[in-house]
C-alpha cells in the first residue's frame, strides 16, 4: 500500500475548504499529457470529483453526518491546455438530508479561460460502517 494519497498523486494544492466552497490549483506538466500533447481529461474529471467531494464532506460532517460518496460525475471539457496552472472551484447547488449536488468550474489561472465544468451528485452517509461493503471489522459477509 502506498503512502501517497490521491490528492497528492493528482498534484492538488488546496486554497480554501469550507462548507460553502472548495478551491484548489495544480500545475500542468508533460506528465499529465497523453500523446496528443494536451491535458488528459481524466485529470480534469478527477479534480471535479475531488473538489465536490471535499466541499460536500465538509458540509455533511458539520451537519453531524459521517461523510459522502459520489454517485454521479458529469464533466464537460470545453478547452484544452498544454501547460500552466489550472484552478478549480466547487460550490453547492443543492444540499439535502440524503443527497447533495455540487458544481465545479476549472479555469486556466493566467487567463481565467474556462477549461471544464462539472456536476457531482453525492450521497450523504449517516454512518461510516459499511462504505463500499467494507466495515471496520473487515469485508461484509454475504
Amino acid at each position: 500500500m502506498s503512502e501517497l494519497d490521491f490528492d497528492t498523486f493528482l498534484g492538488l494544492q488546496y486554497d480554501e475548504i469550507s462548507t460553502d466552497i472548495c478551491t484548489a490549483h495544480r500545475e500542468v506538466t508533460d506528465h499529465h499529457n497523453p500523446p496528443y500533447g494536451i491535458l488528459h481529461g481524466g485529470v480534469l474529471c478527477s479534480m471535479v470529483e475531488t473538489l465536490a467531494s471535499m466541499g460536500a464532506a465538509t458540509w455533511a460532517m458539520a451537519e453531524g453526518m459521517a461523510g459522502v460518496v459520489g454517485v454521479h460525475n458529469a464533466t464537460d471539457f470545453l478547452r484544452s491546455t498544454r501547460d500552466g496552472t489550472i484552478v478549480g472551484e466547487a460550490t453547492p447547488i443543492h444540499r439535502g438530508r440524503s443527497q447533495q449536488l455540487w458544481q465545479v468550474v476549472i479555469t486556466l489561472d493566467d487567463t481565467d479561460r474556462l477549461l471544464a465544468r462539472g456536476q457531482v451528485r453525492l450521497h450523504n452517509l449517516q454512518q461510516a460502517d459499511a462504505i463500499g461493503g467494507i466495515n471496520r471489522a473487515g469485508p461484509r459477509e454475504s
